[in-house]
């Protein structure tokens, strides 16, 4: 093992601005699939209430958003878990190749995810292939011992991918704000 993937993850120089940039872009694409539908959200959001969540709405949810919603939720853990330990390691190595089928898993589901578009795509199904895209090339990467692209693609699809959107699936309105909000 060569010494470079032995220390430990730190954000690469410029990581701030790029996430800021990220954050952008990912609020405009948000913007734009609202539309018209702000004033609705910023009512339903005034009046929440947060309570334990509703198992009943998540047992009569689709098989595909069922899916999507458990390997989201253990991939955004084990990602969590991943990005504070020291890298290259045997447990890295293995919890990644199970963190990219999750990945794999969440990015598969969500393409049969229409509901929100009339059981047409949405515009947020540009995550769904960005993710497709960039997963098996971060893992070549990982591959070839370009640990620094790696590193920023990784960080990117966790970050991005799962902490933003997490952001994203509590809209008033979609699914996880009902279970724990509405």
């Amino acid at each position: 093992m060569s010494s470079v993937s032995q220390m430990s993850a730190r954000p690469p120089s410029g990581f701030a601005r790029r996430f800021v940039i990220s954050l952008a872009a990912i609020a405009g694409i948000v913007g734009v699939s609202l539309g018209g539908a702000f004033r609705p959200i910023a009512q339903m959001a005034a009046a929440a209430h947060p309570h334990a969540p509703n198992l009943a709405l998540f047992a009569h949810l689709p098989l595909a958003i069922k899916i999507h919603l458990l390997a989201a939720l253990a991939a955004l853990a084990l990602g969590a878990v991943l990005m504070t330990l020291r890298k290259g390691r045997t447990f890295h190595r293995v919890a990644g190749w199970v963190w990219v089928a999750l990945v794999s898993t969440v990015a598969g589901a969500s393409i049969f995810i229409t509901s929100l578009n009339h059981g047409h795509w949405s515009i947020l199904h540009l995550f769904t292939g960005w993710t497709l895209l960039m997963l098996p090339l971060a893992v070549m990467w990982a591959k070839r011992h370009e640990v620094a692209r790696h590193r920023r693609t990784m960080m990117g699809l966790f970050y991005g991918g799962f902490a933003v959107n997490l952001f994203i699936a509590f809209i008033p309105g979609r699914t996880l704000w009902t279970m724990f909000m509405g």
